[in-house]
């Protein structure tokens, strides 16, 4: 018995989102007294970065090697997941909630027949039995789902399971890739990246989200310089500016947006919405910039600021910067 972890990599590295996974797929078969089987696809190169996850929790890590799969297919990469699932007879298979397991999953899904729940942000045993707990409503409600057949086919959000660092040692093994032309439906000729490289912020150590308070887009100037000051930090923003278009989706944070678990999150014009709290309330240190002393976002803020945030945040970058040169 074994419950199939999808460890996602791009450009033949391993994504810290793997780990992810393979910690929620492990949540799953402790209780169901099963094996956790990761699942590793990619082009030159993956093998030696799928050695990572060697410690990741999971028991065995099954590496599928190709340069058909450089880049990501959603044909391929579906016909090699369900085969892996079918021989293996899995009770469960855990994909991340991240762009690539949103297209995967449910393609495997439908493929075998069987449920599927996306965004999960837990994932119980009962009788032996999978239950998938989700957000609806904006996050005002959690709905327990149960799967009438196998294998439960779940993708589980970011940042919500933490990963493991085993003392053991997963097995290490090859898959055999064997597709052919009518496997991949289409094919990626080239990659266009953007312009801008911007951290991303779901993965970003710190975090500098702004909100409605900052009155006017040109003003979030003033938190990209903080960020800037800080290193190592990406610019994030509540729903209600993303929905005004003063920033890009990709880097709202919220139900509706992508949750984050830095180790500091500022929330600076932002008042502490249920929607907003729901993708940053496991930050390990949350620092509130308000200048209403009864924002919700102060009953969760390990350091809260009332003050004008035109005031406060100049000041604080400045302070940064200071530090940052002694």
């Amino acid at each position: 018995m074994s419950v199939f972890a999808f460890a996602e990599a791009r450009d033949g590295v391993v994504r810290p989102v793997a780990r992810e996974t393979i910690a929620a797929a492990r949540a799953l078969a402790g209780p169901l007294g099963a094996q956790v089987d990761a699942l590793v696809l990619g082009g030159e190169g993956v093998k030696a970065s799928a050695a990572s996850l060697v410690s990741s929790g999971a028991d065995r890590v099954h590496v599928g090697e190709s340069e058909a799969l450089s880049r990501y297919s959603s044909e391929a990469y579906a016909t090699l997941s369900t085969r892996f699932l079918q021989e293996n007879g899995c009770e469960a298979a855990v994909f991340p909630a991240t762009a690539m397991g949103k297209d995967l999953a449910p393609r495997v899904a439908a493929r075998l027949g069987v449920g599927y729940a996306a965004d999960c942000t837990d994932l119980q045993v009962e009788e032996g039995r999978v239950i998938a707990i989700r957000p609806r409503y904006a996050g005002k409600v959690f709905s327990r789902e149960s799967f009438s057949g196998k294998p439960a086919v779940v993708s589980v959000r970011g940042n919500v399971f933490k990963p493991e660092e085993s003392a053991g040692s997963a097995e290490m093994l090859s898959l055999e890739v064997s597709l052919q032309g009518a496997d991949f439906g289409a094919v990626v000729r080239e990659i266009r990246a953007g312009a801008a490289a911007r951290m991303d912020v779901g993965e970003a150590p710190i975090v500098v989200s702004g909100g409605r308070g900052l009155r006017d887009p040109e003003n979030f100037k003033m938190l990209e310089e903080l960020a800037e000051a800080l290193g190592n930090a990406a610019v994030g923003a509540s729903r209600a500016v993303v929905d005004a278009g003063w920033r890009p989706h990709g880097e709202q944070v919220g139900q509706t947006g992508k949750t984050v678990s830095p180790q500091l999150y500022f929330a600076i014009g932002i008042s502490g919405a249920i929607q907003h709290l729901a993708g940053m309330r496991t930050a390990t240190y949350v620092v509130a910039i308000n200048k209403d002393p009864d924002a919700p976002i102060f009953k969760i803020a390990d350091y809260g600021i009332v003050g004008d945030l035109f005031d406060v945040v100049p000041r604080l970058t400045e302070e940064v910067k200071k530090m940052r040169r002694q």
